[in-house]
Protein backbone atom coordinates (compact mmCIF):
# COMPACT_ATOMS: atom_id res chain seq x y z
CA UNK A 1 0.00 0.00 0.00
CA UNK A 2 2.80 2.42 0.95
CA UNK A 3 4.60 1.73 -2.31
CA UNK A 4 1.40 2.43 -4.28
CA UNK A 5 0.88 5.75 -2.50
CA UNK A 6 4.51 6.71 -3.14
CA UNK A 7 4.11 5.83 -6.81
CA UNK A 8 1.04 8.04 -7.08
CA UNK A 9 2.84 10.89 -5.33
CA UNK A 10 5.77 10.46 -7.73
CA UNK A 11 3.50 10.75 -10.74
CA UNK A 12 1.72 13.77 -9.27
CA UNK A 13 5.00 15.52 -8.44
CA UNK A 14 6.57 14.98 -11.85
CA UNK A 15 6.22 17.95 -14.16
CA UNK A 16 6.88 18.31 -17.85
CA UNK A 17 10.21 19.79 -18.88
CA UNK A 18 10.36 22.04 -21.94
CA UNK A 19 13.50 23.50 -23.50
CA UNK A 20 14.44 24.90 -26.85
CA UNK A 21 17.01 22.67 -28.57
CA UNK A 22 18.62 22.84 -31.98
CA UNK A 23 15.79 20.85 -33.58
CA UNK A 24 12.88 22.77 -32.04
CA UNK A 25 10.97 22.71 -28.76
CA UNK A 26 11.84 19.59 -26.77
CA UNK A 27 9.41 18.44 -24.11
CA UNK A 28 9.82 15.64 -21.60
CA UNK A 29 6.32 14.56 -20.57
CA UNK A 30 5.89 12.31 -17.52
CA UNK A 31 4.15 8.98 -18.05
CA UNK A 32 1.01 8.80 -15.93
CA UNK A 33 1.33 5.04 -15.49
CA UNK A 34 5.06 4.67 -14.82
CA UNK A 35 6.76 6.56 -12.01
CA UNK A 36 10.09 7.39 -13.66
CA UNK A 37 9.09 7.19 -17.30
CA UNK A 38 9.02 10.03 -19.81
CA UNK A 39 8.09 10.70 -23.41
CA UNK A 40 10.31 13.01 -25.45
CA UNK A 41 8.64 15.12 -28.11
CA UNK A 42 10.18 17.64 -30.52
CA UNK A 43 7.76 20.29 -31.74
CA UNK A 44 4.95 17.99 -30.67
CA UNK A 45 6.19 14.93 -32.57
CA UNK A 46 6.86 11.92 -30.29
CA UNK A 47 10.51 10.88 -30.47
CA UNK A 48 11.29 8.51 -27.59
CA UNK A 49 9.91 6.96 -24.45
CA UNK A 50 12.20 6.04 -21.55
CA UNK A 51 11.50 4.24 -18.29
CA UNK A 52 14.49 4.86 -16.05
CA UNK A 53 13.40 2.04 -13.71
CA UNK A 54 12.90 -0.43 -16.55
CA UNK A 55 15.04 0.47 -19.60
CA UNK A 56 14.12 -2.85 -21.23
CA UNK A 57 10.53 -1.58 -21.56
CA UNK A 58 9.84 -0.24 -25.06
CA UNK A 59 6.58 1.70 -25.32
CA UNK A 60 6.56 2.75 -28.97
CA UNK A 61 5.56 0.17 -31.60
CA UNK A 62 8.50 0.87 -33.88
CA UNK A 63 10.97 0.72 -31.00
CA UNK A 64 9.63 -2.68 -29.96
CA UNK A 65 10.18 -3.86 -33.53
CA UNK A 66 13.71 -2.51 -33.51
CA UNK A 67 14.09 -4.25 -30.16
CA UNK A 68 13.19 -7.56 -31.78
CA UNK A 69 15.91 -7.06 -34.39
CA UNK A 70 18.39 -6.18 -31.63
CA UNK A 71 17.40 -9.26 -29.63
CA UNK A 72 17.94 -11.52 -32.63
CA UNK A 73 21.17 -9.93 -33.87
CA UNK A 74 23.23 -12.16 -31.54
CA UNK A 75 22.60 -14.90 -28.97
CA UNK A 76 20.56 -13.68 -26.01
CA UNK A 77 22.57 -11.72 -23.46
CA UNK A 78 25.79 -11.66 -25.48
CA UNK A 79 27.52 -8.24 -25.37
CA UNK A 80 27.71 -6.44 -28.71
CA UNK A 81 29.35 -3.42 -30.27
CA UNK A 82 26.48 -1.16 -31.34
CA UNK A 83 26.25 2.17 -33.15
CA UNK A 84 23.08 4.24 -32.82
CA UNK A 85 22.59 6.94 -35.43
CA UNK A 86 20.13 9.34 -33.88
CA UNK A 87 20.00 9.51 -30.11
CA UNK A 88 16.69 10.98 -28.99
CA UNK A 89 16.44 9.98 -25.34
CA UNK A 90 18.94 7.10 -25.89
CA UNK A 91 16.08 4.60 -25.54
CA UNK A 92 17.58 1.84 -27.66
CA UNK A 93 21.09 2.29 -26.27
CA UNK A 94 19.61 1.91 -22.77
CA UNK A 95 17.73 -1.17 -24.00
CA UNK A 96 20.92 -2.79 -25.31
CA UNK A 97 22.73 -1.98 -22.05
CA UNK A 98 19.91 -3.61 -20.05
CA UNK A 99 19.45 -6.71 -22.19
CA UNK A 100 23.08 -7.19 -23.22
CA UNK A 101 25.23 -6.10 -20.26
CA UNK A 102 28.84 -5.14 -20.98
CA UNK A 103 27.97 -4.08 -24.51
CA UNK A 104 30.03 -1.20 -25.90
CA UNK A 105 27.96 1.44 -27.68
CA UNK A 106 28.32 4.67 -29.57
CA UNK A 107 25.43 7.11 -29.98
CA UNK A 108 25.64 9.81 -32.63
CA UNK A 109 23.16 12.67 -32.14
CA UNK A 110 23.52 15.93 -34.04
CA UNK A 111 21.47 18.04 -31.61
CA UNK A 112 23.98 18.95 -28.90
CA UNK A 113 21.40 20.87 -26.85
CA UNK A 114 19.11 17.83 -26.85
CA UNK A 115 21.99 15.62 -25.70
CA UNK A 116 22.62 17.97 -22.79
CA UNK A 117 18.93 18.02 -21.83
CA UNK A 118 18.61 14.24 -21.89
CA UNK A 119 21.85 13.70 -19.99
CA UNK A 120 20.66 16.08 -17.28
CA UNK A 121 17.00 15.07 -16.99
CA UNK A 122 17.28 11.37 -17.89
CA UNK A 123 20.82 10.40 -16.88
CA UNK A 124 22.40 7.27 -18.27
CA UNK A 125 23.41 4.45 -15.96
CA UNK A 126 27.00 5.23 -15.03
CA UNK A 127 27.88 1.55 -15.50
CA UNK A 128 26.64 1.49 -19.10
CA UNK A 129 29.38 1.58 -21.71
CA UNK A 130 27.69 4.24 -23.84
CA UNK A 131 29.62 7.02 -25.54
CA UNK A 132 27.56 9.90 -26.94
CA UNK A 133 28.94 12.05 -29.73
CA UNK A 134 27.28 15.26 -30.93
CA UNK A 135 27.74 15.09 -34.68
CA UNK A 136 25.92 14.54 -37.95
CA UNK A 137 25.00 10.85 -38.26
CA UNK A 138 27.00 10.23 -41.42
CA UNK A 139 30.01 12.15 -40.17
CA UNK A 140 29.90 10.26 -36.87
CA UNK A 141 29.56 6.94 -38.67
CA UNK A 142 32.67 7.74 -40.71
CA UNK A 143 34.66 7.80 -37.45
CA UNK A 144 33.66 4.26 -36.47
CA UNK A 145 36.57 1.86 -37.16
CA UNK A 146 36.24 -0.59 -40.03
CA UNK A 147 34.45 -3.79 -39.01
CA UNK A 148 33.82 -2.60 -35.43
CA UNK A 149 30.04 -2.92 -35.09
CA UNK A 150 27.85 -5.97 -34.63
CA UNK A 151 24.85 -3.70 -35.01
CA UNK A 152 24.11 -0.33 -36.58
CA UNK A 153 20.72 1.22 -35.80
CA UNK A 154 19.52 4.25 -37.79
CA UNK A 155 16.67 6.27 -36.30
CA UNK A 156 17.40 9.78 -37.50
CA UNK A 157 14.81 12.48 -38.01
CA UNK A 158 15.01 16.22 -38.49
CA UNK A 159 11.64 17.90 -38.36
CA UNK A 160 10.01 14.42 -38.50
CA UNK A 161 11.85 13.63 -41.76
CA UNK A 162 14.95 11.51 -42.38
CA UNK A 163 17.63 13.69 -44.03
CA UNK A 164 18.39 12.85 -47.66
CA UNK A 165 22.07 12.03 -47.11
CA UNK A 166 21.04 9.11 -44.85
CA UNK A 167 18.95 7.40 -47.54
CA UNK A 168 21.52 6.56 -50.22
CA UNK A 169 23.72 3.68 -51.34
CA UNK A 170 26.76 5.76 -50.42
CA UNK A 171 25.44 6.02 -46.86
CA UNK A 172 24.92 2.25 -46.77
CA UNK A 173 28.47 1.77 -48.02
CA UNK A 174 29.58 3.51 -44.81
CA UNK A 175 27.26 1.29 -42.77
CA UNK A 176 28.75 -1.83 -44.38
CA UNK A 177 32.28 -0.58 -43.76
CA UNK A 178 31.55 -0.13 -40.05
CA UNK A 179 29.82 -3.52 -39.65
CA UNK A 180 31.59 -6.75 -38.85
CA UNK A 181 31.03 -9.59 -41.34
CA UNK A 182 27.53 -10.87 -40.60
CA UNK A 183 26.63 -7.70 -38.70
CA UNK A 184 23.08 -6.35 -38.75
CA UNK A 185 21.76 -2.99 -39.92
CA UNK A 186 18.35 -1.83 -38.66
CA UNK A 187 16.59 1.34 -39.74
CA UNK A 188 13.39 3.10 -38.76
CA UNK A 189 11.67 4.29 -41.94
CA UNK A 190 8.49 6.30 -42.32
CA UNK A 191 6.20 6.65 -45.29
CA UNK A 192 2.59 6.75 -46.43
CA UNK A 193 0.62 6.26 -49.62
CA UNK A 194 1.84 5.56 -52.29
CA UNK A 195 4.95 4.23 -50.43
CA UNK A 196 7.39 5.64 -53.00
CA UNK A 197 10.02 6.41 -50.35
CA UNK A 198 9.71 3.01 -48.68
CA UNK A 199 10.00 1.19 -52.02
CA UNK A 200 13.14 3.13 -52.88
CA UNK A 201 14.68 2.48 -49.47
CA UNK A 202 14.14 -1.26 -49.77
CA UNK A 203 15.66 -1.20 -53.26
CA UNK A 204 18.62 0.79 -51.94
CA UNK A 205 19.26 -1.70 -49.14
CA UNK A 206 18.90 -4.62 -51.56
CA UNK A 207 21.68 -3.10 -53.66
CA UNK A 208 24.07 -3.37 -50.71
CA UNK A 209 22.89 -6.30 -48.54
CA UNK A 210 22.15 -9.90 -49.43
CA UNK A 211 19.39 -10.42 -46.86
CA UNK A 212 16.51 -8.10 -45.98
CA UNK A 213 13.36 -8.14 -43.87
CA UNK A 214 10.76 -5.41 -43.37
CA UNK A 215 8.51 -5.20 -40.29
CA UNK A 216 5.44 -2.96 -40.34
CA UNK A 217 1.75 -2.66 -39.60
CA UNK A 218 -0.21 -4.34 -42.42
CA UNK A 219 -2.12 -1.10 -43.02
CA UNK A 220 1.16 0.72 -43.67
CA UNK A 221 2.39 -2.01 -46.02
CA UNK A 222 -0.88 -1.81 -47.95
CA UNK A 223 -0.46 1.94 -48.35
CA UNK A 224 -3.55 2.77 -46.33
CA UNK A 225 -1.90 5.10 -43.83
CA UNK A 226 1.31 6.85 -42.89
CA UNK A 227 3.49 5.00 -40.40
CA UNK A 228 6.77 3.35 -39.46
CA UNK A 229 8.50 0.39 -41.04
CA UNK A 230 11.59 -1.27 -39.59
CA UNK A 231 14.12 -2.52 -42.12
CA UNK A 232 16.66 -5.18 -41.13
CA UNK A 233 19.58 -6.03 -43.40
CA UNK A 234 22.63 -8.27 -43.27
CA UNK A 235 24.95 -10.38 -45.37
CA UNK A 236 23.92 -13.48 -43.43
CA UNK A 237 20.45 -15.06 -43.26
CA UNK A 238 18.14 -13.19 -40.91
CA UNK A 239 16.05 -15.08 -38.31
CA UNK A 240 12.85 -14.34 -40.21
CA UNK A 241 10.74 -17.06 -38.59
CA UNK A 242 11.42 -15.84 -35.05
CA UNK A 243 11.16 -12.19 -36.08
CA UNK A 244 7.76 -12.94 -37.63
CA UNK A 245 6.58 -14.69 -34.45
CA UNK A 246 7.65 -11.82 -32.22
CA UNK A 247 6.17 -9.15 -34.47
CA UNK A 248 2.85 -11.00 -34.65
CA UNK A 249 2.77 -11.34 -30.84
CA UNK A 250 3.11 -7.61 -30.13
CA UNK A 251 0.19 -5.62 -28.68
CA UNK A 252 -0.04 -4.03 -32.14
CA UNK A 253 0.80 -6.97 -34.43
CA UNK A 254 3.05 -6.38 -37.41
CA UNK A 255 3.77 -8.30 -40.58
CA UNK A 256 7.23 -9.30 -41.79
CA UNK A 257 8.00 -9.19 -45.51
CA UNK A 258 11.11 -10.85 -46.95
CA UNK A 259 12.33 -12.68 -50.01
CA UNK A 260 10.20 -12.49 -53.16
CA UNK A 261 7.32 -10.62 -51.54
CA UNK A 262 9.69 -7.89 -50.36
CA UNK A 263 11.27 -7.69 -53.81
CA UNK A 264 7.80 -7.32 -55.29
CA UNK A 265 7.06 -4.51 -52.84
CA UNK A 266 9.76 -2.35 -54.46
CA UNK A 267 7.79 -2.33 -57.71
CA UNK A 268 10.99 -1.99 -59.70
CA UNK A 269 12.13 1.14 -57.82
CA UNK A 270 15.72 2.18 -58.42
CA UNK A 271 18.27 2.47 -55.59
CA UNK A 272 18.81 5.97 -54.21
CA UNK A 273 22.20 7.66 -54.68
CA UNK A 274 23.56 10.83 -53.11
CA UNK A 275 22.76 12.60 -56.39
CA UNK A 276 19.09 11.57 -56.33
CA UNK A 277 18.42 11.49 -52.58
CA UNK A 278 15.64 13.52 -50.99
CA UNK A 279 14.34 13.77 -47.44
CA UNK A 280 11.71 11.25 -46.40
CA UNK A 281 8.14 12.55 -46.75
CA UNK A 282 6.67 14.73 -44.02
CA UNK A 283 3.98 13.04 -41.92
CA UNK A 284 0.43 14.33 -42.35
CA UNK A 285 -0.96 16.57 -39.57
CA UNK A 286 -3.07 13.66 -38.32
CA UNK A 287 -0.05 11.37 -37.73
CA UNK A 288 0.52 12.42 -34.11
CA UNK A 289 -3.07 12.87 -32.96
Amino acid sequence: MGKSRNARRGREAAEAVAEQVDGGLAELIPDRDRVRAWTLTIDGAPQSHVDLDDPAYLAFEYQRRLGHVIDLAAPAGRPVHAVHLGGGAFTLARYVAATRPRSTQQVVERDAALVQLVRRALPLDHNARIRVRSADAREGLAKVPDGWADLVVADVFSGARTPAHLTSTEFLDEVRRALKPGGVYAANLTDGPPLAHLRRQVATAAARFAELALVADPAVLRGRRFGNAVLAASDRPLPVTELTRRAASDPHPARVEHGRTLTDLTGGAAPVTDASAVDSPAPPPSAFR
